[in-house]
């Protein structure tokens, strides 16, 4: 089906120009006619007063965290995941994950997100979920060494690779999901290396999301998290990083040699009190960064645009520097910064050849007057409920702020009814 978008601010190049026309054929972009015949496509979209960007991506998230939302909140890290999430997710079946990952794509969708990162349990069901709905992912089963399900994880994990990386029209890719080094053995991550290996699969972890892990690991290993992970080989087959808030100048130095992917959750890390992760230095160094949520028990939303926000204010006090994280990096970091963590190549820029993930967000709120710079108003001043249409491989998922293929009543009644489910158990 071709697809044409007209009269559009465009997002290219790092700039944007005005009264632009996206032209897309299937799954692809195939151009930007100056004198499009509207005749020569099915579809024609509005982009009046609209702003076409790359898809957002969403580089780390819990997506059934959903049914935790408000649930434990004002905790302590470690208190927060032994005495109440690590308990109520001993209750988790596949029926609640679905219900709760569908709740979650929901939101993420109506925020503009049409690509995420996922680590959590019942990982088929997230993948049912995701192809149904017509969202991009990439899904790892997470993964605890320390723990009685570790077998079963690391088997689960494999399958998951071997059933669903590549599939749902190429929407859907595997990578590993060893939880943390705080979680994890060497004899157990050492496996996990063999199976990366193994299948070509990246990891999905977390890093150097505390002070305290940091402590701790030199304390057990005489390293930081990363030299750890480095000397183990978790690095050498790719690696997203979530977090990565207490790393120093020997670390980046690793990850920009090892190209370890960033995911920054400015949220997450503000209401855990992780810190700060550096990422102007890591920016500076070279290594790619995304934005995440993480999950809707730790934030507690979904919604990514609100972490660009963050992303471009808090670094700036953090460093006493009002330079860092301009605009322009800002929207970088939600759109090709995304893509390249999850490895995307054929994603993230609007771009002939490129997918045809876009976001087109509405430039009409009075949040957007007067009109000086259009970058600048889309890392400060937007929000999410700007957001007008979103297309996921060429396909309209979001037409004029209301989704065109998810009931999203049923959608709210199941996440009630599987939320007593488990509750009802706790």
């Amino acid at each position: 089906m071709k697809k044409l978008i007209q009269h559009v601010g465009l997002y290219r190049d790092h700039k944007v120009t005005e009264d632009q026309n996206i032209a897309i054929d299937g799954t692809k972009i195939t151009g930007f006619p100056e004198n499009p015949v509207l005749s020569d496509y099915d579809e024609v979209i509005d982009g009046k007063q609209m702003l076409a960007l790359p898809g957002f991506v969403n580089t780390h998230n819990h997506i059934a965290m959903t049914v935790f939302r408000s649930y434990a909140d004002d905790m302590q890290l470690m208190d927060w995941l032994q005495k109440k999430i690590w308990p109520a997710e001993d209750k988790l079946d596949g029926d609640v994950v679905y219900a709760q990952t569908m709740l979650g794509i929901a939101e993420m969708i109506r925020c503009g997100t049409t690509s995420f990162a996922d680590m959590y349990f019942f990982m088929d069901d997230v993948a049912r979920a995701v192809d149904a709905s017509g969202i991009r992912a990439c899904l790892s089963r997470g993964m605890t060494g320390i723990t009685p399900s570790a077998e079963t994880a690391l088997k689960e994990n494999k399958q998951l690779f071997l059933d669903w990386h590549k599939k749902g029209d190429g929407r859907i890719t595997v990578m590993l999901g060893p939880h943390a080094p705080y979680t994890n053995t060497p004899e157990y991550l050492s496996r996990v290396v063999d199976l990366a290996h193994e299948l070509g699969a990246e990891i999905h972890t977390h890093l150097s999301e505390t002070k305290g892990e940091v402590e701790n690991i030199k304390q057990q290993y005489g390293k930081s998290p990363i030299a750890w992970f480095n000397d183990l080989g978790l690095f050498d087959t790719g690696c997203l990083a979530a977090h990565c808030v207490w790393v120093d100048d020997d670390d980046m130095d690793i990850m920009l040699k090892k190209h370890v992917r960033v995911a920054h959750n400015p949220g997450s890390n503000l209401k855990l009190a992780s810190g700060f992760a550096p990422i102007a230095k890591m920016l500076k160094k070279g290594i790619t960064v995304g934005l995440g949520t993480d999950g809707a028990s730790s934030n507690n939303n979904l919604d990514i645009v609100e972490e660009m926000h963050l992303a471009a204010l808090v670094h700036k006090a953090n460093t006493l520097d009002p330079t860092v994280i301009p605009a322009e990096t800002a929207i970088n970091m939600l759109t090709e910064g995304g893509a390249k963590c999850l490895g995307y190549t054929d994603i993230g820029k609007l771009e002939a050849g490129y997918k045809a993930d876009i976001t087109l967000v509405d430039r009409e709120g009075l949040h957007w007057y007067p009109k000086h710079d259009a970058l600048s108003l889309m890392a400060y001043s937007a929000n999410s409920m700007d957001v007008d249409t979103v297309l996921v491989n060429g396909e309209v998922l979001l037409r004029n702020k209301e989704f065109t293929k998810l009931d999203i009543e049923k959608i709210k009644a199941e996440a009630e009814r599987t939320k007593e489910k488990l509750f009802a158990q706790i």
